[in-house]
């Protein structure tokens, strides 16, 4: 096992040396990927997004049957611009125990992890397969991953059992919470500030549009379940950015605001937006054109990533926990992946070495420690597949 974890940490150097953030080209990645499946020989099919500057790819090792596990990881990263690293982000940093890099936790770890097992597998008995898998650009809205599942469903037997290599101190998680990513846009009339009256200020409606967020977020967190393992137990919504404007003495004639739904599972956040859209429709614009006829207000919707609800986790929480003996599960409120590959009837459950904690931030870092516990569950997933 210490040579698999020396292969993993070798694997991992190359894979963080690779500045896949997200909406950026990653076939370089994909290219070095593609070449050490060709090493150990195993076949592999790439699908790739509209440019086909981005690629997901998926390899099976074992028999090509239906069944078996499938093991998913994002190839993308978050930017590094305004953070302050102790050494080069994308190169792979070892002091003492702990790997530091971009992505190393989040979640290049776990895809090194995957590719380091490969002999390992090859090397048992596997009467049910292994299928590894990689997508592109989840941390903007997971725009691969339904690509990759929709092209699995074609091209190789359909697994019974997703892992979603998430960081989570490999703790079995079998529900978190979705995402809805979204930009509502303001247009006014612009005027002298001398007279406001003339104008419609898009800043002042899209600050009526919050306020009004903030009340349907204030509704939502008084119907929270009391027995909900959520934390926090309702859907949120958040504001992330507002811009528009161009000078204090000039009434602002546009304003957009970039923000977010992040319901529970079990949430209709379809109707819940439907009714803040009908607000900004009927209350808000009105208002706005009876000065300006051509005032207008739009939201676009750019990445709805679904739940994962624990009721469809069973099958792989009980296989992580045979395997590693966990006999407890979680849930949580940041979104993966795994929602796509459960909404194709997969049972699937988030389940990867580190804490997301470290994620996203300056100086993140995997433990050695913790590649070499996964590289152990995956030993172990191995024998399981052989039974």
């Amino acid at each position: 096992m210490e040579s698999t974890t020396a292969k993993a940490i070798e694997i991992l150097q190359k894979l963080v040396g690779f500045e896949t953030i997200s909406a950026r080209p990653n076939l370089d990645f994909i290219s070095y990927v593609e070449e050490y499946l060709r090493g150990e020989q195993l076949e592999y099919h790439l699908s790739f997004d509209e440019s086909e500057e981005r690629a997901n790819l998926h390899a099976l090792t074992g028999p090509s049957i239906d069944g078996g596990v499938v093991l998913n990881g994002h190839s993308d990263v978050v930017p590094v611009v305004g953070q302050d690293w102790a050494s080069d982000p994308f190169t792979l940093n070892q002091r003492d125990d702990r790997l530091y890099g971009r992505g190393a936790v989040d979640m290049k770890g776990f895809l090194a992890c995957m590719l380091a097992a490969i002999p390992v597998w090859k090397s048992k008995p596997l009467k049910r397969p292994v299928h590894l898998s990689m997508c592109y650009d989840e941390e903007i809205g997971g725009f691969g991953a339904p690509v990759l599942v929709g092209d699995m469903g074609k091209t190789v037997p359909k697994p019974e059992i997703a892992i979603i290599g998430e960081p989570t101190d490999m703790k079995i998680v079998t529900g978190h919470k979705g995402g809805y990513e979204l930009q509502t846009n303001f247009i006014g009339v612009a005027a002298h500030s001398c007279d406001p009256g003339k104008g419609v200020n898009a800043i002042q409606f899209a600050t009526k549009f919050i306020n009004n967020l903030e009340e349907v977020s204030q509704c939502l967190a008084s119907r929270a379940e009391r027995e909900s393992t959520y934390d926090p137990p309702y859907c949120t919504i958040n504001v992330g950015k507002i811009s528009g404007g161009s000078a204090r003495n000039i009434v602002a004639d546009s304003c957009s605001i970039d923000w977010e739904l992040r319901p529970l599972p079990d949430d209709d956040a379809d109707l819940i937006l439907e009714e803040i859209i009908s607000y900004a429709k009927h209350q808000l614009l009105p208002q706005m054109r009876s000065n300006f006829a051509e005032a207008d207000i739009s939201t676009e919707l750019f990445a709805k990533v679904p739940a994962l609800d624990e009721k469809q986790s069973g099958k792989a929480a009980a296989l992580i926990g045979e395997i590693t003996g966990i006999n407890s599960t979680q849930v949580v409120s940041f979104a993966t992946d795994a929602g796509h590959f459960c909404n194709a009837g997969i049972s699937t459950a988030v389940f990867g070495p580190g804490n997301i904690d470290r994620a996203h931030k300056a100086d993140e870092f995997i433990k050695i420690s913790e590649i070499a516990e996964c590289l152990k569950f995956f030993d172990r997933l191995g024998d399981e597949l052989s039974m």
